[in-house]
């Protein structure tokens, strides 16, 4: 069939067009390539690998192989990393106002370098994480099960790894890596959350924690459970941009299947919150809500 070349040229013309593209174009560096979604997979996989020997990586970890292994994944991991942080710094200074590409690059290693020297501290947490949802499921056979299989464990290490880069001030990455975990589990946590230990999440899928949530030690979450920011009318979002608009809820805190917390309130140590309802105001110490 013989191309219609004026509907073509026509088409082609409307979307170069700046008044069609000037909100949504990026100008990238010229040295820079885009953060890459199949390389921060491999990242994630890599750090899962180290965090959790045997599990992750495909490979026959033992104690007498585990140093070596290790430090294949860490080599590895920092020079993929490198790569990544520096893609995602120049995407994020598209003006060039952060400095040469060498410059950049030494920044991304340095911060490359500070993620690795957690790892230690997010195996430590992320232990917690796993014995919480092992003793708070009786389906569960085992830790193996859980480290291997469970949706909301993966989902929380990936939060966990996001969180630390996060922290680090690096730009759009760590969204990335939850947004990935999100796609793959249902489970939505934005790397801007805080998140204590021993925490948990049973099966998962719907669960959504937004960027401002606070959240204690030993606190369990059910599946479709929403922590939502307070709402305004269309178009004055802006106003409350970066506020502290989330629920915040204390330790030992248990929220029920398909149950939104909107807003800034407080849930307070203990408290349980049941299934299928919405809450808007502060619950006490010890409260329930049915």
């Amino acid at each position: 069939m013989p191309e219609n070349t004026d509907m073509l040229n026509d088409t082609i013309e409307k979307l170069a067009d700046e008044a069609s593209y000037r909100q949504l174009l990026h100008v990238c560096r010229d040295e820079a390539a885009l953060p890459s979604g199949r390389v921060l997979r491999e990242i994630v996989d890599l750090c899962r690998a180290v965090l959790f020997p045997g599990y992750y990586g495909g490979t026959r970890v033992s104690a007498l192989t585990i140093r070596y292994h290790t430090g294949v994944n860490i080599h590895t991991l920092h020079t993929l990393l490198s790569q990544q942080l520096f893609a995602g710094l120049c995407f994020a200074d598209d003006a060039g106002a952060s400095g040469t590409a060498d410059e950049i690059m030494v920044r991304a290693e340095q911060l490359s370098e500070t993620f690795i020297a957690t790892l230690p501290q997010i195996r430590e947490i992320s232990a917690t994480d796993a014995k919480a949802i092992f003793d708070g499921d009786p389906a569960a056979q085992n830790m193996d099960e859980v480290i291997f299989c469970y949706p909301g464990f993966r989902a929380i290490t990936s939060y966990r790894i996001a969180r630390q880069l996060h922290l680090q001030g690096v730009p759009f990455i760590p969204r990335i890596i939850t947004e990935m975990a999100h796609s793959e589990t249902g489970i939505d946590i934005h790397p801007g959350a805080q998140i204590g230990h021993h925490f948990s999440i049973d099966h998962g899928t719907g669960t959504v924690i937004g960027e401002t949530s606070i959240i204690g030690n030993y606190v369990r979450l059910y599946l479709g459970v929403s922590l939502e920011g307070a709402r305004l009318p269309s178009g004055e979002n802006n106003l409350i941009r970066g506020v502290p608009r989330h629920p915040i809820l204390e330790d030992y805190v248990t929220v029920y299947s398909n149950v939104t917390l909107s807003g800034r309130i407080r849930i307070g140590k203990g408290a349980t919150i049941g299934g299928n309802v919405w809450v808007t105001k502060d619950v006490p110490p010890g409260g329930k809500v049915n």
